[in-house]
């Protein structure tokens, strides 16, 4: 590397609700060279900031554009509604959409569960953000449908949440543009999919050098064969030492000792 090269690092971006701690940890164990930069980024955002170049990758929500992006989906959230703890809803362990029909519901601009038809009674306004939706919830305004990150996200002692058995689920996925699949990109798709350090697939590591700095010349070590195991007893002796058809140890056809024919 010339002293004009910057050092290689790998952005990261995520969207709210996403907690990418524990990818984080094993970069940084895997890869201690190789800074890691974390990035927040709105769902609406994230397809944005990758295409245009801000982060090498990022944990988004599903759908993405795949003429694009090119995503691996990671897993599936709960949703959930959140109520005020005194709420009528709160007694029970779980509801479904219609459960919700005479409730204001809340939508606010960037919802992230892509409603076809929003249940309950619309408010008269939507919301700009998820967190001014959570401050209508807490004033007895409305409830809220999440998934169940966002949720735990926006925690209120005076709110609580309950799921929703029947609504739309949000998926979070690992994105990178189509075109920029880096090696880093790989080593970050080998983490988020629990490969090991010696997996095959993505980047191989490089091969242990010998004592004296050279890279290995591809040779055995001495006693181990090249092509599997061998049949037989050639390793005994330097000549026709490999059992014969019959399973015999170096015994000729006839059966007897030293080559002797029977007597009839």
């Amino acid at each position: 590397m010339t002293g004009s090269e910057a050092p290689p690092s790998f952005r990261l971006a995520y969207v709210p609700g996403v907690t990418p701690d524990k990818w984080v940890r094993i970069w940084h164990e895997r890869l201690p060279d190789v800074p890691l930069a974390l990035t927040q980024v709105s769902a609406a955002g994230a397809a944005g900031v990758l295409l245009d170049g801000g982060a090498d990758a990022g944990l988004v929500r599903l759908p993405v554009d795949r003429t694009l992006l090119s995503a691996i989906p990671l897993y599936t959230e709960t949703t959930v509604v959140l109520i005020p703890k005194d709420h009528l809803v709160s007694a029970a362990d779980e509801v479904t959409v219609a459960d919700l029909a005479d409730e204001i519901v809340l939508h606010p601009l960037d919802d992230v569960l892509g409603w076809e038809r929003l249940p309950g009674r619309p408010a008269l306004e939507r919301p700009a953000t998820t967190a001014d939706a959570v401050e209508l919830v807490a004033a007895g305004i409305g409830v809220l449908l999440v998934p169940l990150s966002l949720a735990r996200l926006h925690h209120r002692k005076d709110l609580t949440y309950r799921t929703v058995t029947d609504a739309p689920a949000s998926g979070v996925a690992l994105s990178w543009p189509e075109d920029a699949h880096t090696d880093l990109v790989e080593d970050f798709i080998g983490i988020v999919r629990g490969r090991t350090v010696n997996s095959t697939r993505g980047r191989q590591p490089e091969p242990a050098r010998s004592k004296g700095g050279k890279q290995p010349s591809g040779k055995q070590p001495a006693g181990k064969q090249t092509s599997g195991k061998q049949t037989g007893g050639a390793r005994r002796g330097t000549g026709g030492g490999h059992r014969g058809a019959s399973g015999g140890k170096g015994k000729g056809r006839s059966g007897g000792r030293g080559g002797k024919p029977r007597r009839p």
